[in-house]
């Protein structure tokens, strides 16, 4: 019997298992702008979660043997976006994403950053699901046996395949700290390798997580904290969106931002944009 828990949708915890959904629980958020301009859904409660993970489950099989992998752009911008971008135009060699089924995965192509990353977030926990592995590749998942989520053993099984400059997309800010101190170690040692961090699922963190991850972070994703908004305001180089909005905190971000800009032909002005209520 597989397993998987998934917080999404305002950060409630929605456990599956063999392609069914078990157990919803109460969402942290109750508005976000992209369900209602996406799926229609103007309140975010515990019916209207559970019919959007069976509506994935059923369209592109998620948590299931069916899992689509490969995916086309889906939002203008976003994190997951913005890797593929980096992927397509050879700026990176691969990102170290999180799949259902396979835990931590390195990533080659823009297509399956989209199709991975662009579908699910939050993956807190997750089982092998050996027809997902294979689509992903055996070689490019961390551990195939048990769908290990460790995104620093992911980078450096990615440098152990050659990979030089890596992106890599965390959930929890001492993740950040700690993948910089590997690449510093690596850095001392004369390796040639770059590691970019991208921030995702930030709804909730507490203020000292929120100043970490602009501490150590590239690109961070809003979501539908007021913490990363204050913090990004004041201190980001470059703010993309309104509604959600996405901050560079480097050189290096700013440049990533600015890609994804240029290869959608810049974002178009929205009227009256809605934010995630509550901002908490």
């Amino acid at each position: 019997m597989d397993e998987h828990i998934v917080e999404a949708m305002g950060r409630s915890k929605v456990t599956i298992k063999d392609g069914k959904v078990i157990k919803v629980e109460n969402p942290k958020v109750e508005y976000c702008p992209l369900f209602h301009k996406h799926r229609g859904i103007e309140r975010l409660d515990k019916e209207s979660i559970r019919k959007n993970m069976e509506f994935r489950i059923a369209d592109f099989g998620m948590c299931s043997k069916n899992r689509e992998v490969k995916m086309k752009d889906f939002l203008s911008f976003g994190i997951s976006e913005t890797i593929s971008t980096l992927l397509n135009q050879n700026i990176i060699d691969s990102a170290i994403m999180v799949c259902e089924g396979c835990g931590t995965v390195i990533v080659e192509t823009g297509e399956m950053a989209q199709g991975i990353g662009g579908r699910v977030s939050g993956l807190s926990k997750t089982s092998p699901i050996p027809e997902v592995v294979k689509k992903v590749g055996e070689k490019n998942v961390l551990d195939p046996e048990t769908a290990l989520i460790d995104q620093i053993e992911g980078i450096k099984l990615a440098k152990s395949q050659g990979n030089k400059n890596i992106a890599v997309t965390i959930a929890n800010p001492d993740d950040g700290e700690a993948i910089r101190k590997l690449e510093n170690y690596y850095k001392k040692n004369n390796e040639d390798i770059n590691i970019y961090i991208f921030s995702v699922h930030n709804t909730g963190i507490e203020r000292e997580g929120c100043e970490k991850l602009f501490e150590y972070c590239d690109v961070i994703t809003a979501c539908a904290s007021k913490d990363i908004r204050d913090i990004g305001d004041k201190t980001s180089i470059k703010k993309v969106g309104e509604s959600i909005p996405i901050y560079a905190a480097t050189d290096k971000g700013k440049y990533f931002l600015e890609l994804r800009l240029n290869d959608i032909g810049g974002m178009k002005p929205k009227k009256n944009p809605k934010s995630p209520k509550p901002l908490i």
